[in-house]
């Protein structure tokens, strides 16, 4: 490539994306689903080394999640501020010394808290992708970057339906401390890729300029305001929002009504929470905004549920798959290939639709037939039913995170753009808690045939909400319309 930048399309005199920051967005965004992907198959081979059964290894995907709902939204408001470069690079540095602990890790505790610190350093890579993203698009004047969104759905796509089937290979080269120790390399290119390509200028954390002054960088998706560092932030609202969402977390982690004072703290908190954000000058989460966004809140409820459907099944049914059909790690991996080659070939393609509610029901549809074949497997089914539900879920798994993506984009406020993007994920990781809790409580100290029916009707239910949640929702039909009217 001889131009850093993108020359202006045919038949416009507008300029192009910067395609030189197309490297650092979409290995900082994945390195989140390659690491709740890549546990999958290594949940089984943790246990038997350290001597952990299923309801323990549970939190080893807990762990990063609850991390990653708190940090997402927190970074991106962070990014909004202070824009993407600095936030990048700290996040991704982190993910680099989270793959040495775990490498290094001599019991459960350590590795869990060594998910901890991954679930931090992958918070910036998806809003740091998303404000560039809305960045470009008010430097180029092009609000419909549909090939972008595409590239990031895909890639992320990828990485979390081949994740199990990495996993599965370098657990069979080297053991499980391997699918650690592969976020060395990669935070190290992360890191060289932010300090080489993305852009220095962080003009969101400057102050205001003087009326009549000349701008000395392009925006990039929010406007300074004065006052303190600290009200720009809402250090307060920060602290309830992480008061209340841990609290929360922890209970969904193990449902039982012993630890109803958890739901109790969540609740206090929220409460408060609400009252600070309704009160404050420069609020962490606009409730005003959000409260009068029922567009957006519909898609974070689409999102929870259709993630308590995906990680259902990319944890709890990759984990029947070894311990209850007898399955080897790197062959539970290979047996999810023909769902890794639908998902990238559906995503490609629905990408070029601006349609959002014809994905969101294919998806939703796909979902539920593919729960109900999980119902009919058994430990001495056919391998061809198992390569049958990775396939029908190949359909959700195309469509789902890309129509929720793409809604965001166009419905969240252009100035809030990372940390509402931030929120998405937040909203899909309370959605990976549920099914992390239901997959402990199916299973408990064994993955049988049993524990993963009682998971399927879960999953089901699940898929049924989502359905009947795209079905009623009027607004949908807004989301491609902006994108429609943009691309005019």
């Amino acid at each position: 490539m001889t131009d850093a930048k993108a020359g202006p399309e045919v038949g416009t005199d507008k300029p192009g994306f910067d395609r030189r920051l197309l490297p650092p967005m979409l290995l900082g965004s994945v390195l989140n689903p390659i690491n709740s992907t890549i546990i999958a198959v290594a949940l089984v081979p943790i246990g038997r080394a350290l001597g952990a059964p299923a309801s323990q290894t549970a939190w080893l995907v807990s762990a990063l999640y609850l991390a990653t709902s708190l940090g997402q939204p927190v970074v991106g408001r962070l990014i909004d501020v202070f824009g993407p470069r600095r936030l990048f690079l700290l996040s991704t540095g982190l993910v680099g010394v989270a793959g040495v602990v775990g490498a290094l890790a001599p019991d459960l505790g350590v590795l869990i808290g060594a998910r901890v610190l991954l679930g931090f350093g992958t918070c910036a890579g998806y809003p740091a992708a998303m404000a560039l993203v809305r960045s470009e698009a008010e430097r180029t004047g092009r609000d419909s970057p549909g090939g972008v969104l595409t590239a990031l759905a895909v890639a992320n796509q990828t990485i979390a339906v081949v994740g199990p089937l990495l996993g599965g290979l370098l657990i069979a080269v080297g053991g499980w401390r391997t699918t650690f120790a592969l976020n060395v390399p990669l935070a190290v290119a992360a890191v060289l890729l932010g300090l080489l390509r993305l852009p220095k200028a962080d003009p969101k954390a400057a102050p205001e300029a003087e009326p009549g002054a000349e701008p000395t960088a392009r925006p990039t998706g929010g406007t300074a305001r004065r006052g303190s560092l600290a009200a720009r932030l809402d250090l307060p609202g920060m602290a309830l929002f992480a008061a209340m969402l841990v609290s929360l977390l922890l209970f969904l982690m193990n449902l039982h009504l012993r630890d109803w004072y958890l739901l109790a703290l969540a609740a206090a908190a929220g409460a408060a929470f609400a009252v600070r954000e309704l009160r404050a000058a420069t609020p962490f989460i606009d409730l005003r905004v959000l409260g009068g966004n029922t567009p957006l809140l519909a898609t974070y409820g689409r999102a929870l549920v259709a993630y308590v459907v995906a990680y259902s099944f990319l944890y709890g049914f990759t984990q029947w798959t070894e311990e209850g059909f007898g399955l080897t790690p790197f062959h539970a991996g290979l047996a999810q290939i023909p769902m890794f080659l639908l998902a990238i070939g559906v995503s490609i393609v629905s990408g070029r639709s601006t349609s959002v509610r014809g994905k969101l029901l294919l998806g939703a549809v796909g979902q539920i037939v593919a729960c109900l074949v999980i119902l009919m497997l058994g430990g001495d089914s056919p391998l061809w039913m198992l390569l049958l539900v990775a396939l029908i879920f190949g359909v959700p798994q195309g469509l789902n995170n890309l129509a929720l993506q793409n809604s965001v984009y166009f419905q969240a406020d252009p100035e809030r753009t990372a940390s509402s993007a931030g929120l998405l994920r937040t909203f899909a990781y309370i959605g990976s808690m549920v099914a992390s809790s239901a997959t402990a409580a199916s299973f408990g100290q064994h993955a049988d045939t049993g524990g993963l029916h009682r998971l399927a009707w879960v999953m089901l239910g699940a898929g049924v909400l989502y359905l009947l949640l795209t079905l009623f929702d009027r607004t949908l039909g807004r989301a491609a319309g902006a994108g429609t009217r943009a691309s005019a």
